[in-house]
C-alpha cells in the first residue's frame, strides 16, 4: 500500500550547514572528572569524544547562527528570501523568548517568522515534518530548519550516566519545493507522555518552579533512566522504520542510508540488525560528536553530504524524551 502525497508540491532539502565548537571533551578527560574510563564509555556508548561550547557567555543561539550562516554562505542565499526559521532545541537561550526569533534577526532573515520546537531528540525529525508541510502548502517557499543544543548547559558533570553521552552542536537544512520529484516522501511520528518520568529535567517548569530547593537538589540537570530509554528507543525506532519501509513498499537493499539519531551506538547497531541493514549504510558520527540531541540528524547530513546523490533513499529515525519518536522517508534532491 503506497503512501500518496496529497500535495502536488514536494518539499526537498536543498542545502545543509553545520557548526560544532572547537573544544573537545575526551574520554580521558572525563576519567579525571567522574569514576569512569575510556573502555567502559566506548563499550556502552561508542563515544570517544564530544564537542563542548565552553564560553559561558554563548548559548544555543550562537551555534544555531553559525550553522545557518554556513548554509547561507555555501548556498549564496539571500536571507531575506527565507520565509520561516524553525529551531528545534531543548536548551533555548531563555524561557519565553524564542531562540529562533533571535537567530532569524541575527542572520538578517527579516521577512521570516520564527519559532522554537521542543521534542527533545526527536525535535529535528518533527521539525522536518513541519518544514516540509509548510512548503507543500504552497504558502512558503524557503524554510530554514535548525537543530541546535548546548547540552553541556544542562548536564551534571558529576553524573557518569549522562555526562559521558552528550555534546554540543548545531546543524541546519533548507527546505524548498522541488521539480525533480525528489524530497519528502512519508513520515510516521508518535509520542507517549507516560515516558516523561524516564527522561527529563524535573524543575524549571510550572510543575516545579525554580527555587533554592530545586537548585540545591540538582533538579535542573538532565535525568535519564538509561535501561528504560534504551529498551523503548530500540523497540519504537525500529517499529517506526519498519512501518515506513512496509507502507512505501521499499526494498531495504535500495535504501542508500539509515539516518538515525545518535543516542548510543548500541541502539544504532540494534536497529540496523533488526532491519538487516549493513553498517556501511548507517550514518554515524557518534564516536567524535556524541549525542547532540536535536542536532544529530543535520550534523549527519553535513558529514555525509558529499556521498549523497539525487534520488538516494534516506530513512530517518529518532527517539527522545517525552517520549517522542518516529521515522521518515526522504529522497535526496542534489
Amino acid at each position: 500500500m503506497n503512501y500518496i502525497n496529497p500535495s502536488p508540491i514536494k518539499a526537498a532539502i536543498t542545502a545543509v550547514g553545520a557548526y560544532v565548537p572547537e573544544d573537545k571533551l575526551t574520554n580521558s578527560e572525563l576519567e579525571k572528572m567522574v569514576e569512569t574510563n575510556d573502555e567502559w564509555i566506548v563499550a556502552r556508548t561508542g563515544i570517544k569524544e564530544r564537542r563542548i561550547l565552553k564560553d559561558p557567555s554563548k548559548g544555543t543561539s550562537f551555534m544555531a547562527i553559525k550553522a545557518a550562516q554556513d548554509l547561507i554562505n555555501k548556498r549564496n542565499l539571500d536571507p531575506t528570501e527565507i520565509d520561516a526559521v524553525i529551531v528545534a532545541t531543548i536548551t533555548p537561550d531563555m524561557n519565553v523568548a524564542a531562540t529562533a526569533a533571535y537567530v532569524a534577526s541575527e542572520i538578517k532573515a527579516s521577512n521570516a517568522f520564527a519559532f522554537d520546537l521542543q521534542a527533545a531528540c526527536s525535535g529535528f525529525l518533527y521539525g522536518m515534518s513541519n518544514a516540509s508541510s509548510m512548503i507543500a502548502s504552497g504558502r512558503y517557499h524557503k524554510v530554514l530548519l535548525i537543530g541546535a543544543d548546548k547540552m553541556s548547559s544542562i548536564v551534571d558533570y558529576t553524573d557518569r550516566t549522562t555526562c559521558i553521552i552528550f555534546g554540543d552542536g548545531a546543524g541546519a537544512v533548507l527546505f524548498e519545493s522541488n521539480n525533480s520529484g525528489y524530497g519528502w516522501e512519508d513520515e510516521y511520528l508518535r509520542s507517549d507522555g507516560s515516558g516523561r518520568m524516564f527522561l527529563n529535567i524535573k524543575a524549571g517548569g510550572s510543575l516545579f518552579p525554580t527555587s533554592s530547593e530545586t537548585v540545591e537538589g540538582g533538579m535542573h540537570n538532565l535525568y535519564q533512566d538509561g535501561k528504560t530509554v534504551f529498551k523503548y528507543a530500540v523497540s519504537e525506532m525500529t517499529s517506526a522504520v519498519e512501518k515506513i519501509i512496509y507502507r512505501n513498499e521499499i526494498n531495504p537493499d535500495t535504501v542508500a542510508y539509515l539516518v538515525p539519531h545518535q543516542a548510543n551506538k548500541r541502539i544504532i547497531d540494534a536497529i540496523a540488525r533488526r532491519i538487516s541493514l549493513p553498517s556501511e549504510k548507517v550514518m554515524s558520527n557518534i564516536e567524535y560528536l556524541g549525542n547532540t540531541t536535536a542536532a544529530t540528524l543535520p550534523l549527519l547530513l553535513k558529514d555525509y553530504e558529499s556521498k549523497l546523490s539525487p534520488g538516494d533513499r534516506l530513512i530517518f529515525a529518532a527517539f527522545g524524551g517525552g517520549f517522542t519518536w518516529g521515522a521518515a522517508y526522504l529522497t535526496w534532491a542534489y
